[in-house]
């Protein structure tokens, strides 16, 4: 009989090797899954600090609707603000922390940085930032309260709007408005005899985009705006006080300095105006005297355009030159109702680049005037705004009482024109007196970034939104 031997052991390290492999196998996969699973949760978490950063900016934009000068979340004091976002149902998910920058002195233009995250994953954070603005006045490339013509010849880049009618024979690449459904149009308007027409009418334009009749423009609120204007002049910039001098004249240059000279003394030349528009002798019309050549100045000082970002004086303003920066200049005079002044423009007055880095309003509590001797292309780069008046250049005529070169070749003005009265600057056909051509280009980025202290008005605006 045989014997055999019994082998053992021989099976046990090939099984120990299987069973480590698989086990290998099952915690590797069991960490593939779980890394999956934690990168799933961690995008789902991703997701929800997004939503909750952006519920972030909207609560602050609700708050600002509520208290538009608030900057500290209604605590008086500097942040992060943090608060609890829950869910419809009551239960907390998670949280946002928020950075306000307040507008610059005279912008209105503010920034909301918004870090939201989950409970389940609070580093797991996502971040907004959103700028909101107030539209100011400078949204328009003209506005204002009486009737207008824009006449053949007339480019017009930017929206129009007046209270009162429009005649459109000019080009325009922009909506143009009216308050009212039909006006009674007169002689100066293009309309002889006098007739009932449409608030926007003519042979121009894009008629696919005129609007009429719209929400009416108050321009007597717009007067309130003057006392505080000066207050910041005297508080944050230059105040020049009436001073029983001629006037002053503000001469840029593209180094980023301006002169500020002391007329002491003014020579005049007959102009025409339209009767009937204007305080004081000046809205009486007619052929005039108008004291708008410089006979006798000297310098009163030099400054920097980043010091100074408003300028308010209670006398007649010259104003010229080439700006590098960003400023507001006001003429006014109290009290506002039985006194008034004007802004004249006797020379070009551009930006040094027109790169949204500079900008220039021009306020006149009355009228403002182009002088008759301005270059034969004259170009004006700022917001002008004539707030109880009109922006003209006078007619010269050898009729009105002298021989004058009065026509030139081309007006082009970058910004806006807002004036209580009509604007204008042509007379007679050809014209007589005035501009063969006239430009006016909209400056987009004035509308929530205008110059410094220029009127905003109602709530803020979404302008842009980037995750950081």
């Amino acid at each position: 009989m045989k014997k055999y031997k019994k082998q053992t052991g021989s099976v046990t390290p090939a099984l120990l090797i299987i069973t480590a492999s698989f086990i290998t196998a099952i915690f590797g996969l069991l960490l593939i899954l779980a890394l999956q699973l934690d990168y799933s949760h961690r995008q789902v978490a991703s997701e929800k600090a997004l939503h909750i950063a952006e519920a972030g900016i909207n609560y602050y934009k609700w708050h600002l609707a509520h208290d538009p000068e608030d900057f500290q979340d209604g605590t008086g004091s500097p942040g992060p603000y943090v608060h609890e976002y829950k869910d419809p149902q009551g239960e907390s998910i998670g949280y946002y922390s928020l950075e306000i920058e307040p507008p610059n002195e005279g912008s209105s233009l503010i920034t909301i940085r918004s870090t939201g995250w989950s409970n389940q994953y609070n580093t797991v954070r996502r971040t907004i930032k959103a700028e909101y603005g107030m539209q100011s006045l400078a949204e328009y490339s003209f506005l204002g309260n009486a009737s207008v013509w824009y006449g053949e010849g007339v480019m017009v880049n930017g929206r129009v709007h007046s209270n009162n009618g429009i005649r459109m024979d000019g080009i325009n690449t922009s909506i143009i408005s009216s308050a009212q459904e039909i006006y009674k149009c007169g002689w100066e308007t293009g309309c002889e005899p006098p007739d009932w027409k449409p608030g926007v009418w003519g042979s121009g334009g894009d008629q696919a985009l005129w609007r009429f009749p719209v929400t009416l423009i108050d321009f007597d609120t717009i007067s309130f705006d003057i006392a505080s204007l000066q207050q910041d002049a005297q508080n944050n910039g230059l105040y020049l006080d009436d001073n029983n001098v001629s006037g002053y004249h503000i001469v840029f240059s593209d180094d980023g300095t301006f002169d500020i000279y002391e007329i002491t003394r003014t020579d005049w030349l007959r102009g025409y105006s339209v009767p009937g528009q204007g305080l004081g002798a000046t809205g009486q019309g007619g052929c005039r005297k108008e004291y708008q050549l410089i006979d006798r100045e000297s310098l009163l000082d030099t400054y920097n355009v980043e010091d100074i970002p408003i300028i308010f004086s209670e006398n007649e303003l010259w104003v010229e030159g080439v700006l590098d920066g960003r400023v507001t200049i006001v003429a006014a005079n109290f009290p506002l109702g039985s006194s008034y002044v004007n802004i004249w423009i006797p020379n070009n007055l551009t930006y040094a680049d027109l790169d949204g880095t500079n900008a220039l309003a021009l306020i006149a509590q009355n009228d403002i005037y182009f002088t008759r001797d301005v270059p034969n292309y004259f170009q004006v780069d700022a917001v002008l705004m004539a707030q109880k008046g009109k922006i003209i250049r006078h007619g010269y005529f050898d009729w009105c009482g002298g021989t004058y070169n009065a026509v030139r070749q081309k007006l082009s003005i970058n910004g806006s024109l807002i004036s209580y009265f009509k604007s204008y600057w042509n007379f007679g056909p050809g014209p007589e007196s005035g501009f063969i051509e006239r430009e006016i280009n909209y400056d987009a980025g004035l509308i929530f970034e205008p110059p410094p202290y220029f009127p905003t008005s109602g709530e803020y605006q979404f302008i842009s939104w980037t995750e950081e």
